[in-house]
């Protein structure tokens, strides 16, 4: 359990792992041609990280064609994936939270229309013992938590998800209303929000939020013009890792850091041309990525290393909030 600090003494440092992307093969309902999930040692060397909870970006399993329209399909999806030998000291060793994508909502790019949503959202709910509680008036799996001096914010980015386009939503009014009120009325020294996918890159491709321009330009001003200060999104989804910078108008300072894939096939992405990604860097294979949060209250840096299934340093950063 987390340790009492406030009114007490500082508090301590930390370390947790993030990822997306877990694919766990099975032949018979597989794609044809190479296996499609791999290196599941990764979860092995995680637990040699030793970290302090892990959070779960989304694609926390995949779910197949023959899944979509059952609810027996779903959990049976959901038990062979949580069956995988490799997986079983990093589940019971850690802390685990979560959020979800599309592909462990229900079919890919699935958006509010997808009918066994409930049920994908109870599978959820029984396999991610997130804290129990329900945000009123939003129906996903909307969730926060908090370690030590530092918020960690779990949005739903499937469950009111519009059809894309510029004035379209992914948040929802109800979520992203939630969201600001309570980032604005935080005191912790570090915000970290979860989503499945990226929300800082400007490059129109996929499923990034700048295919929702509109959206995601109000939640940035916003969290601006609210004097929010030190925000982290944690995202994943992408099949490629990488650390955006964005700084606003006024000088403040937010950081995207995206980590994935887990054990889906990786692909490097170079061609986007995300113009906020940090030295142009961007991992094309399977990693997980290793946060620490070090120094004083009010005053937190985070170190990052992405690592790969071996446990060995790809790429590190060390970040902080000044422009």
């Amino acid at each position: 359990t987390q340790d009492i600090w406030l009114f007490r003494k500082a508090p301590a440092d930390f370390s947790f792992v993030s990822g997306s992307c877990t694919y766990v093969s099975e032949s018979y309902y597989d794609r044809p041609g190479e296996p499609y999930g791999g290196e599941y040692n990764i979860f092995s060397s995680i637990v040699k990280e030793d970290p302090d909870f892990m959070v779960w970006l989304g694609d926390n399993t995949y779910l197949r064609e023959a899944d979509y329209d059952s609810e027996s399909g779903i959990y049976a999806r959901y038990n062979h994936t949580r069956a995988l030998p490799e997986l079983q000291a990093l589940l019971g060793g850690v802390h685990h939270y979560a959020t979800w994508d599309d592909h462990d909502y229900g079919p890919n790019d699935s958006d509010w229309t997808y009918p066994l949503k409930h049920i994908t959202r109870a599978a959820f709910d029984d396999f991610w013992m997130n804290p129990p509680f329900q945000v009123e008036g939003i129906n996903g799996v909307t969730n926060y938590f908090t370690w030590n001096d530092c918020d960690f914010y779990l949005l739903d980015n499937r469950w009111d998800r519009t059809i894309e386009s510029d004035s379209g939503s992914i948040l929802g009014k109800k979520q992203l209303h939630w969201f600001l009120d309570r980032i604005e009325g935080s005191k912790a020294s570090v915000h970290f929000v979860c989503i499945g996918g990226q929300v800082l890159s400007d490059a129109k491709i996929f499923e990034n939020y700048a295919n929702f321009s509109e959206e995601r330009a109000y939640l940035l001003s916003e969290l601006e013009n609210r004097g929010v200060d030190n925000v982290v999104f944690l995202t994943g989804d992408r099949h490629h890792s990488e650390v955006s910078k964005y700084v606003t108008g006024s000088g403040k300072v937010y950081y995207d850091i995206t980590s994935s894939p887990l054990t889906s096939k990786g692909a490097p992405h170079d061609y986007e041309g995300n113009s906020y990604t940090i030295d142009k860097r961007i991992i094309g294979t399977r990693n997980y990525a290793h946060i620490s949060v070090t120094g004083a209250l009010r005053n937190r840096i985070i170190q990052l290393k992405y690592k790969d299934s071996e446990g060995k340093v790809i790429q590190e950063y060390e970040l902080d909030f000044k422009d």
